[in-house]
């Protein structure tokens, strides 16, 4: 899970147009109240590759006992650049 978790990540880092996706997958993943959901139709927007990335946490995360989030896998800093990357979340 760890190397789909990176994978991912860099991805989301990167600009094209998949990073998008893949953003919105992980930061659902990590707090889908406040970061948005992933259309699970965005699946069909993504090479094979991130698709298998992808399956492969959402397997993995089927099969836990209890909630697990990126953040358990030492990704909380990544995953706060990755909102303050993608979302704008003004303090109106």
């Amino acid at each position: 899970m760890q190397n789909a978790l990176d994978y991912l990540i860099d991805v989301a880092r990167s600009d094209p147009a998949q990073a998008r996706r893949v953003a919105n997958f992980l930061l659902a993943w990590s707090n889908g109240d406040d970061c948005g959901h992933f259309p699970i139709a965005d699946l069909f927007g993504v090479d094979a590759t991130i698709a298998t990335h992808m399956t492969t946490i959402i397997g993995i995360l089927g099969q836990h006992e209890g909630a697990i989030y990126p953040d358990a896998f030492a990704r909380k800093a990544e995953m706060i650049e990755l909102v303050h990357r993608r979302r704008d979340f003004n303090n109106d």
